[in-house]
């Protein structure tokens, strides 16, 4: 059996990052940039008052000096006068700084008497003025690929005066749900039936991680209703199956898709829960076989479908970042399989993060992965660990780092 390290490299290593598309600044937020972002204009393109207040020259504006008030300067104002010997100009904030000028006097540090203001604090040349290019010049490279742009990124790049930014397009990954024991999430199951929930996770993370999903329902236990579901997408850059990859008798994707032209790279992973997955090529279309059991095929998803991925959008696509946490209780030794269990995460005396596992770890179990906060990383032959050891954590919530 192939360890997590070497079943992620390969799965990642067979992928190549998706086309590239263009799109405006409001629609960027939540894509992969997938060519550096070059600003168009200088920003600020003049030299701008950072407070509302007084223009003045600061060899003039020492503390009790008296200065003629020779203008007023709105925000949005066109490029004003120069500013006359021993005069000052009223500016409010975000106003472009009249020639001349080289301080600002901030309002409160002053006293108007009709057209004369009085400095009562000295000007400091350069204060409060922000100068031309202080955030971005024209030219320069604002944003680097690969990179997931956020919300900021984004109004970034429609103040630098771009009008398109090139972006990965959305992965198509699709999902097909297999075996007779399977009803339509929002139906009734019928007798010997569950609800085919775990798709509807898968869906949502590939959503969120910057993909296209594409549900294909479910298909029954039967090698010719599972070849003409998956048919409807030979056109996806990914299809996800879940159940079927195991060895039982009904066990029938691979089966199914091997005439079809399927190729196997591997099958089995020494961890746990998660043994049964299989991946390979089904023409062009990479091809994941998920396990049936919820918590099983949900593991293997942020485990590889995750980098699979972002492999996609053009990141590494490696091993997700760990959190160092302390055990919150004793674990027994681990045997060959590395394990992954569900934990809650807590605070500990010492201000550091305790992750405590669940006390059932059945692999069916969906309301205890919804409880847990991360999966308490054991690797293989982990000899017996006690409370407030050191050891590593995957996040399944905000806490993790990653490019989305």
């Amino acid at each position: 059996m192939l360890s997590v390290a070497e079943a992620r490299t390969r799965i990642t290593g067979a992928l190549a990052p998706v086309a590239n598309e263009t799109v405006s600044p409001p629609d960027a937020a939540g894509r992969a940039l997938a060519a550096d972002a070059v600003a168009q204009l200088t920003q600020p393109p003049f030299d701008v008052s950072a407070m509302d207040g007084y223009a003045v020259r600061a060899i003039e504006a020492s503390a009790g000096a008296r200065l003629t008030v020779s203008g007023s300067i709105p925000a949005g104002a066109s490029a004003p006068q120069l500013l006359a010997p021993r005069c000052a100009m009223r500016i409010f904030t975000g106003a472009p700084v009249p020639p001349g000028a080289d301080a600002i006097v901030i309002q409160e540090d002053t006293l108007r008497d009709g057209n004369t203001v009085t400095i009562n604090e000295a000007a400091i040349a350069g204060k409060h003025i922000r100068r031309a290019g202080l955030d971005f010049r024209a030219g320069t490279t604002l944003l680097s690929a690969p990179r997931a742009l956020s919300a900021v990124d984004a109004s970034l790049l429609a103040a630098a005066g771009v009008s398109s930014v090139a972006v990965r397009r959305r992965p198509r990954i699709a999902i097909l749900a297999t075996g007779d024991e399977l009803a339509p999430p929002g139906t009734r199951p019928g007798p010997g039936q569950i609800i085919a929930s775990t798709g509807v996770a898968i869906a949502a993370l590939v959503r969120e991680w910057g993909g296209e999903a594409l549900d294909l329902g479910i298909a029954r236990d039967d090698r010719e209703t599972i070849r003409r579901a998956a048919a409807r997408v030979r056109d996806a850059d990914m299809l996800v199956t879940l159940g079927g990859a195991s060895v039982g008798e009904h066990d029938l994707v691979r089966d199914a898709l091997q005439p079809e032209g399927l190729t196997l790279d591997f099958w089995k992973i020494a961890m746990r829960p998660g043994k049964p997955m299989m991946f390979g090529r089904w023409g062009a279309t990479a091809f994941l076989g998920l396990p049936g059991n919820p918590v099983s095929a949900l593991v293997c998803t942020h485990l590889f479908l995750r980098p699979a991925v972002e492999r996609l959008l053009g990141f590494e696509g490696g091993a997700p970042p760990m959190l160092r946490v302390r055990l919150g209780c004793d674990l027994a030794a681990n045997d060959t399989r590395e394990d992954y269990l569900r934990a809650c995460l807590s605070g500990d005396a010492a201000g550091d993060l305790a992750a405590t596992p669940l006390a059932v770890q059945d692999s069916s179990m969906l309301s205890a992965l919804a409880q847990a906060d991360c999966l308490l990383v054991r690797p293989p032959h982990a000899p017996e660990a006690r409370a407030g050891d050191w050891a590593f954590a995957l996040p399944l919530r905000a806490t993790r780092s990653s490019p989305f």
